[in-house]
């Protein structure tokens, strides 16, 4: 059975190789050119520098799939909106493990004070992705048509949420 664990820099390379094939092959990501080691160790960086959680799910020792979760916007009111970002690798995925790396994930998110969890899925097509949130209790929101180009094609953006905690029940602290 994987664990899921806090990422290290030693994931990296692993890390990197799995999104570089969802780079490459899939729509679920509207990059065209895969980052290198460091780009993405300098994006995890950033993630870990904000108090936000960048996960990794591993089985035997090896890395199967990431996740974590960015602000959704820069803006000072955004602060408690997060956008999450899960990859798992060729071949890990149809086992319920995203579903446990997203739970997981939200969870996280919620210890350190995210109330929202924004799902911004590349390709309406994409029904792993979207399937895997909607079963972590993510509700669609909406579909912005054609609004990327990738594999010679237009792309629809789908939004859905997931209210974490107290949601918008109450003010954050």
């Amino acid at each position: 059975m994987p664990i899921i664990r806090p990422s290290s820099d030693t994931d990296i390379p692993a890390i990197t190789a799995i999104y570089a094939h969802h780079v490459l092959t899939g729509t679920g990501t509207f990059e065209v050119d895969p980052p290198s080691e460091t780009d993405m160790a300098g994006r995890r960086a950033d993630v870990l520098a904000k108090g936000l959680p960048y996960l990794v799910m591993e089985q035997d020792g090896v890395v199967i799939g990431f996740a974590y979760c960015n602000w959704f916007k820069p803006r000072p009111a955004y602060r408690f909106s997060a956008e999450d970002s899960i990859y798992m690798a060729a071949g890990a995925n149809g086992q319920g493990w995203g579903r446990a790396l997203l739970a997981e994930l939200a969870a996280r998110a919620e210890a350190v004070g995210v109330r929202k969890l924004i799902a911004v899925i590349g390709d309406s097509g994409n029904a792993g992705s979207v399937g895997v949130h909607r079963s972590c209790g993510f509700s669609h929101t909406g579909v912005l048509k054609s609004c990327g180009w990738k594999f010679n094609r237009w792309l629809d953006i789908v939004l859905m949420e997931k209210s974490l905690g107290a949601g918008d029940s109450s003010a954050p602290e």
